[in-house]
Parts: structure tokens; C-alpha cells; sequence
């Protein structure tokens, strides 16, 4: 458990603070950036960078009062940072003033920390191989945060969402750590459970194995990349260059040979379904549990997870939303009227508390 005590504490003992750039709409938040340089993330082994930011959406009112407000932390995707959100052509800004203008939600601080690393970015995991993410967010974003700027330090007052495997980090943070966060929204979350096909047998594990850097993947697999970081997160090795991870799939005198052992490993470690069997009654505990997915998700088998884990929250009594939409993985997400701000913001509105303590 991790006491409000420890949260506070914890925001002393990072290293480096510096304001960057902060931007003004008319009328609008303020977006800052902000630095700190993370000890968590030291244990590693592909290179993290250390010093991370910090992407904090002020609302309007924020500059002329005293008022603490409720933090929903966003999670981003692979391949993603915070700062290209925020400099995307639909940046997140946009949604947020729109929502706040309409009454949609009242006032709140959105922050978006940086999970971005040389492979694919955080899988949302503790691991020696590609970082500790779960102790950078709980450990270290969040104090960072609480640190700062005026808010609402209760679970009840924070809220966790993300897309894609973003979407997944989300769930799991708030499965794991409901005395942290109170509720949750994930879009189109990946990870959610097993697929239509065997893993296994998803690319050629021959040209996988014959790489002998990361860059190598993207000319093996369109899902090679993905399936190392995977591993890199859920099966590390930290003995075992160039990679420094176990695979489902290994070379034994020049041939492929599936590990079961190992698979079952990374389907108990990575699968929110499995992970739900130990910490059902931490997510019974959240004012509110959302997801979504888009149906036309190049890789259906996100889309047969997610169908089948809302099947298994009904039959575990786990009061949700789910909702499948006419779409994709992705593009509905941040534009005007898209899923942010006609569901993922008003779900937050009802469940977040405003008031103080």
C-alpha cells in the first residue's frame, strides 16, 4: 500500500527539476513541460534515458485561485511520447478546452509523463531488462506531480487512462493500485487477454533470433519489434545479450522449439485476464472501470480480448462500461467529438470527486 506519506515523501528524493515551456490559449489551460531525472528507471538494460518530462494541462482557472483540483494521468502508446501528443495535429489542449468550455467536466489537471525508451516504449511492467515502470509511475510521477502543482491527493481524485498498450498500463495500474487511483478509462486496450491466434505462430522466430540488434526487428516482422519488448518486459534475462530477455520461442541446434514454461510465464505476467485472477477485489474497490475498442483494429485479435474480458468482468460481478464502436485503434480517439471527449471525459466527470477533503 502506499500512504499518502510516502507519495509526498517520495517527490523530495528526485534528483532534477526544471521548468521548460509553457504554452497559453486564449481562454484556454496552460500546458507545461516540465523535467526530472527518475532513479527508478537506472535499472535497465536498453539504455533508458534518465532524465524524463513531464506534460501537466493546467485548467483556466488554474493561475487565478488557490483551488486544488482532481488528476487524471494519461498513458501513452508505444511509439508515442507526451510531447508528440501535445504537438500532434489533434493535441490534446484542444479536447480538454472544448470539454471544460461546454460543461462537459469541470475543471481538472491532465498530466501526460513521458514512458518513451529506445525499443518500443514502457509495457507497463516492472522488469530488469526494459525498466520499472510501475515504481516510476506510482514512486515517482505521481509524487512529482503532487509535488508541484494543487491537487486533490485521494484516490477518489485520481484518475488513470491510456490508448493502446497505454490503454492496458491504465487498467493494470488501477487493478494493482486502487489506493491510488480510483477509477480508470482505457482506449482500446491491448493485453486485455488471449487472441485468436497461438503466439507462437504470429512471425518467423528464425529471422527474430538471427538479429542481433533492435533496429534489425523492423525488417524481420511488422509484429517482430513487438514481440521483443514484450519479452523484454514479462520473460527478462538480464545475463542474455543482445536482447536480454527469454523468448516462447528459442533455437535448439538450428531449430525453432516452442517453451511452454516460458510462455505460461508471460501469459500469467502480461495477461490482464490472468493478473485479474489475483487482484479482482482491488478492482471491485474503483468508483468507476471503463474501456473501449474499435472494431476494425488491424490485429482482431485485440478485438476478441476485449470482447471476452468484458464477458469475464460480467461473470466476476465487476461493475464496467465497455463499448465496442464502428473504428479503429486509434483515429477516433483525440478529434472533435471523438472518444475523449464524448466518453472518456464525461465518464471521468461522474467519477472523479472535485471537492476537497
Amino acid at each position: 500500500m502506499i500512504s499518502s506519506f510516502a507519495i509526498r515523501f517520495s517527490a523530495f528524493i528526485i534528483l532534477f527539476i526544471c521548468a521548460a515551456t509553457s504554452v497559453n490559449a486564449d481562454e484556454g489551460g496552460t500546458v507545461v513541460t516540465e523535467y526530472f531525472s527518475s532513479e527508478v528507471l537506472r535499472t535497465n538494460k536498453v539504455g533508458l534515458e534518465l532524465r524524463r518530462s513531464v506534460t501537466v494541462y493546467l485548467p483556466p482557472g488554474y493561475h487565478e485561485g488557490t483551488r486544488s483540483y482532481p488528476v487524471v494521468y494519461f498513458l501513452h502508446s508505444l511509439g508515442w511520447s507526451n510531447e508528440r501528443m501535445f504537438a500532434h495535429e489533434h493535441p490534446p489542449q484542444l479536447v480538454l478546452d472544448r470539454a471544460i468550455a461546454r460543461g462537459v467536466m469541470d475543471e481538472f489537471i491532465f498530466v501526460a509523463a513521458d514512458y518513451s525508451s529506445p525499443t518500443l516504449g514502457s509495457w507497463y511492467e516492472n522488469s530488469t531488462t526494459s525498466g520499472l515502470w510501475l515504481d516510476y509511475t506510482t514512486k515517482e510521477v505521481v509524487p512529482y506531480v503532487e509535488s508541484r502543482f494543487r491537487t486533490i491527493r485521494h484516490p477518489d481524485s485520481r484518475g488513470v487512462a491510456g490508448e493502446f498498450i497505454g490503454g492496458y498500463g491504465a487498467l493494470k495500474l488501477a487493478m494493482m493500485y486502487p489506493e491510488l487511483f480510483g477509477s480508470v478509462y482505457a482506449l482500446h486496450p491491448v493485453g486485455t487477454g488471449s487472441g485468436l491466434m497461438p503466439m507462437h505462430s504470429m512471425l518467423d522466430w528464425t529471422k527474430l533470433h538471427a538479429a542481433r540488434k533492435f533496429d534489425d526487428l523492423w525488417s524481420v516482422d511488422y509484429y517482430a519489434p513487438g514481440f521483443v519488448a514484450m519479452a523484454q518486459a514479462y520473460l527478462p534475462n538480464p545475463t542474455r545479450p543482445p536482447f536480454y530477455c527469454d523468448f516462447i520461442v528459442e533455437m535448439e541446434q538450428g531449430k525453432t522449439v516452442f517453451k511452454p514454461d516460458n510462455f505460461e510465464k508471460l501469459q500469467s505476467n502480461f495477461l490482464l485476464d490472468q493478473l485479474l485472477r489475483e487482484y479482482a477485489d482491488n478492482f471491485r474497490k474503483l468508483r468507476g472501470i471503463a474501456f473501449d475498442w474499435g472494431r476494425y483494429d488491424r490485429t482482431q485479435s485485440h478485438v476478441y480480448s476485449n470482447q471476452a474480458f468484458t464477458r469475464m468482468l460480467d461473470d466476476m460481478g465487476i461493475e464496467h462500461t465497455a463499448e465496442e464502436y464502428n473504428g479503429d485503434q486509434h483515429s477516433k480517439n483525440w478529434i472533435e467529438h471523438g472518444r475523449v471527449e464524448d466518453r472518456m471525459l464525461p465518464f471521468f466527470a461522474r467519477h472523479l470527486r472535485f471537492g476537497t477533503y
